[in-house]
């Protein structure tokens, strides 16, 4: 098995801040995203959310029926710290693949890339579920491979495989508005249920 799999190799990244994804705020696709979503009632989970800048995001502009998951406790009480109006309730300590419950919408981040390859179509499987007829998975997944890892790579081909067997519907675009550092390595989905 690989470390990533378990939560104390998390644990020990977030009590060492050793966290060189987290880029401080909500990275622009997500932010021109979600500026565009209208219905504040949408329920919405951030799964291996890290420090959650989208969901504080979402939060501070009406989405108060957003949910953020991870399995490093650390993250979450650094989320809850910064962000201490968010429920605590919609708080969610577990490992993603256990976890059940009925989205309209999920936001892959950064959990995808963060995840052992070998679990990948049960990533793709899992969305599917954890999803409400025709609720989306949105976010952005590197287009690039990596020595090592994480973050672990990938191509449009490779996720087209992955997740065609879950959705009905995939748009899979390069990435315009990346921020700096990750510009042209990146693409955007949006897969409908």
């Amino acid at each position: 098995m690989n470390p990533v799999e378990f939560a104390d190799y998390w644990r020990n990244r977030y009590q060492k801040n050793e966290i060189g994804w987290d880029c401080g705020e909500i990275t622009t696709p997500l932010k021109e995203y979600i500026d565009q979503l209208t219905d504040k009632s949408t329920c919405i989970l951030i799964p291996g959310c890290g420090n959650a800048y989208e969901a504080e995001y979402l939060w501070l502009n009406g989405f108060h029926n957003t949910y953020v998951l991870d399995f490093a406790p650390e993250a979450l009480d650094l989320f809850s710290r910064r962000v201490p109006d968010f429920p605590k309730e919609n708080l969610i300590t577990d490992d993603f693949f256990n976890h059940q419950a009925q989205y309209d919408l999920i936001i892959e981040q950064t959990m995808f890339c963060a995840i052992n390859p070998n679990q990948r179509i049960k990533y793709a499987q899992k969305t599917s579920e954890l999803l409400h007829d025709k609720g989306k998975l949105v976010g952005v997944l590197f287009n690039r491979n990596f020595e090592g890892g994480p973050p672990f790579g990938g191509s449009t081909e490779e996720y087209n495989a992955i997740f065609s067997p879950y959705f009905s519907e995939i748009s899979i675009e390069p990435c315009f508005n990346s921020i700096k550092p990750r510009s042209g390595t990146e693409v955007f989905i949006k897969m409908i249920q």
